[in-house]
């Protein structure tokens, strides 16, 4: 395979991957209002625990890491994924009963640091600031699939899994349950009076996304073959939230351009460019200024961001058009029949 195509795979392979990051923070952020800074966080450990769990036992490998059981693709991943849900859990008991906005933003910031001291100084638990490495590609001894044969087959699997995930998420925000989040995200004091479970509901927001990170992160350890505390700086946080802002802020359409423009055409791109003679890595650095720049324009110009939450028609149903209109009956409507009311909701599947 030519290095054209082993970029074009890996750009796929980083456009479906950045997708599933997307969707999982759009439900907690987009969705339920959650401002969740400590993302990475998850996504770290989806992806430190599917690679723990797919290496074998850490006796005689030069490195040190728990578990080590061997398991397969994609036990793993799932494994890896349940893992983040299990910190939601514990993020959610501690600091979202109480806290809210700013004040539940600046904790889980706080909480993704010293994930990250955790994983760099303590090297038993994921082999410290080196991070794993040589974890094994999913499927590539069964089908005898060689290095560059990998790439493109694992672009695949990811666009699969990305596809399911999206079918998932778009029944989950055209559902009762996800009309009840963007109610919560809306106004959670109204609510709560209208008798909405506003913890319940955060919390379920909480483990959904955090199963979305942990299984975003676990596809990358298992396409790099590797994994470090570098990878997951508070800044990637941001990036994620980069795809949102840019792509539109609860939809999932949305996500899929947001990764498109952000992460695949302004991060991965220029990282396979020719570098500037005597400037090493200075694309790189515009590449932060690029995203900087963006994020101003359509914060400015157009905050619902390129693909926006789309308006739906429902009907009301408990009402008749004379008592919705205040007096008289609304002009052409029959007494009692349905009202057409516009409601702001996630069109996950771009319909009207």
């Amino acid at each position: 395979m030519s290095n054209i195509w082993y970029y074009v795979f890996t750009l796929v392979f980083f456009l479906f991957d950045y997708f599933i990051l997307a969707m999982g923070l759009n439900i907690q952020y987009g969705e339920t209002g959650i401002l969740n800074f400590a993302y990475i966080g998850f996504v770290a450990v989806g992806s430190y625990v599917t690679g723990a769990l797919a290496l074998p036992s850490s006796v005689g490998t030069g490195q040190h890491y728990i578990l080590g059981l061997g398991l397969p693709f994609p036990v793993n991943l799932i494994l890896g994924g349940l893992a983040s849900c299990g910190l939601a859990v514990v993020v959610a008991l501690i600091s979202l009963r109480r806290l809210r906005t700013d004040y539940l933003a600046m904790v889980l910031i706080s909480l993704s640091l010293v994930l990250y001291d955790i994983c760099n100084n303590f090297v038993p638990l994921f082999n410290g600031a080196d991070g794993l490495y040589n974890v094994p590609e999913p499927f590539a001894g069964v089908l005898k699939l060689t290095t560059n044969s990998f790439i493109p087959f694992f672009a695949a699997v990811t666009g699969v899994i990305a596809a399911l995930l999206w079918w998932v998420m778009s029944r989950i925000t055209r559902s009762p349950q996800g009309r009840t989040f963007r109610a919560i995200r809306d106004d959670e004091v109204v609510a709560a009076a209208l008798g909405k479970d506003v913890f319940r509901n955060q919390l379920k927001s909480m483990l959904i996304g955090s199963f979305y990170a942990g299984v975003g992160g676990g596809l990358i350890i298992q396409f790099s073959g590797s994994f470090n505390p570098t990878a997951w700086l508070p800044g990637e946080t941001f990036v994620v939230f980069a795809v949102l802002i840019v792509g539109g802020v609860g939809n999932n359409v949305g996500m899929l351009v947001g990764s498109l423009v952000v992460e695949t055409l302004l991060i991965h791109l220029p990282a396979f460019l020719p570098a500037i003679p005597g400037h090493p890595g200075l694309i790189e650095y515009f590449d932060s200024v690029l995203i900087g720049i963006l994020l101003m324009a359509m914060l400015w110009f157009r905050p619902q961001g390129i693909v926006p939450e789309r308006v739906r028609r429902a009907l009301s149903l408990g009402a008749p058009a004379n008592l919705v209109a205040g007096r008289g009956e609304a002009p052409g409507s029959a007494p009692g029949r349905p009202v057409p009311v516009e409601i702001a909701t996630a069109d996950a599947q771009g319909e009207k």
